[in-house]
């Protein structure tokens, strides 16, 4: 059977997969920056004699043709560092790879992802007589700042999708398990930034001046309790308010008061409604103290909820179960990180997978997007099974 091929091909991947990993991980790079990393995949495209399209930026789109029609599908890898300076331990040991760039490392998992995408390529590439139908495999640009999605939206209008597919790697879930659920499993992020705009004085008399800190209070206080009582019981948006910026002295009034955060959702509607909610509060109660307000474009939806395909999901949950056995699919919560996969999502059919890569007694499980962030390499062998599983699914 194909399926046992398969996995045979797989099986043989996860050296190749470990070497291409700490390569990427040893040298990240930034968010639209990542002119070595592209430099890297085409040359094992090209030894593979894969088709590939360069983007405008770095994002790349290879093309496995099989010989026989069938769907065309899509898999995605996100190829961009972080800006964090990596520690050499992870929660309890020293780790097997470092970046040997100051300031810059894969602390989110990208490095996997994109070994991960290769090694699947590779499989498809020694299985391409049997296969069915083509397979666009999408290296997307700077997806920690979304500097690359809309290129790689536009490019892909070139293309006819059926059903998409991308992974992350999960430290919540331990390794040898991966999570395929239908409905929402990551938060769409709302941008919160604007500047509130009063007129600056001495602390002596504060009626003299007009202080952009005191409707600053209010509009906190009043988004949050707006939040309590006018957002769906039934549902989640999250407030977060990381940033209030105001004054250089505590006798003088600024001119004016910066407010900025996030709020995350998982219902669109909702979180709709509570960026109505933040714009309604902090353009009224401004005025209302004779302020104007400034929005940067940032106070927006900037992504909506990645929300799975039902019938997808379950196919998929059912090819991989045929391959690897029910016990590697596990049941999770919800990730209240954004993903500018939700952009593939709102365009085709199709999942996000979580990948496990948590292994307490190598210290690994520390929180994405930290300096101690580390992956169980071992976990790399079920992503590509994930990845074959979906091509292979109905």
């Amino acid at each position: 059977m194909l399926e046992e091929k398969v996995l045979e091909l797989i099986k043989k991947q996860e050296e190749y997969m470990i070497n291409m990993r700490r390569t990427f991980h040893k040298y990240p790079e930034l968010s639209g920056e990542e002119f070595k990393t592209r430099e890297r995949i085409i040359q094992e495209l090209e030894k593979l004699n894969i088709p590939y399209r360069l983007l405008s930026g770095t994002g790349i789109i290879a093309t496995i043709k099989g010989k026989y029609s069938g769907k065309n599908i899509l898999l995605r890898a996100d190829i961009d560092a972080l800006p964090i300076q990596e520690e050499k331990f992870n929660l309890k040991q020293a780790k097997e790879c470092v970046s040997s760039i100051d300031g810059v490392c894969h602390a989110c998992g990208h490095d996997a992802h994109m070994a991960i995408l290769l090694g699947t390529i590779k499989v498809l590439k020694e299985i391409q007589n049997e296969l069915h139908g083509t397979v666009y495999c999408c290296f997307e640009e700077g997806e920690e700042t979304n500097c690359g999605i809309d290129t790689m939206m536009e490019a892909l209008n070139d293309y006819t999708i059926d059903k998409c597919f991308g992974l992350h790697v999960y430290n919540k879930l331990e390794t040898g398990k991966i999570n395929i659920e239908p409905g929402p499993r990551m938060a769409g992020a709302i941008g919160i930034g604007f500047d509130i705009i009063g007129k600056g004085g001495h602390g002596s008399r504060p009626d003299l001046s007009i202080n952009p800190i005191i409707p600053a209070a209010h509009i906190i206080t009043q988004i949050n309790s707006a939040f309590v009582n006018q957002i769906d019981a039934e549902e989640t948006v999250t407030l977060g308010i990381g940033m209030l910026k105001a004054g250089e002295a505590i006798n003088i009034i600024p001119d004016s008061a910066y407010i900025g955060g996030t709020a995350r959702f998982f219902n669109k509607a909702e979180g709709e409604k509570a960026l109505k909610i933040i714009e309604t509060i902090s353009k009224n109660t401004a005025l209302s103290f004779n302020c104007d307000i400034e929005y940067e474009k940032r106070n927006k939806i900037i992504l909506y909820p990645v929300i799975n395909d039902k019938t997808i999901a379950l196919s998929t949950q059912e090819k991989l179960k045929e391959m690897c056995g029910e016990e590697v699919l596990k049941d999770c919560n919800k990730w209240y990180a954004s993903e500018t996969y939700s952009k593939y999502l709102e365009k085709y059919p199709g999942v996000l997978a979580f990948l496990g890569i948590k292994n307490d007694n190598l210290g690994i499980g520390a929180e994405h997007h930290n300096s101690k962030f580390d992956i169980d390499e071992s976990s790399l062998v079920l992503g590509v099974c994930v990845e074959i599983a979906f091509v292979l699914s109905d």
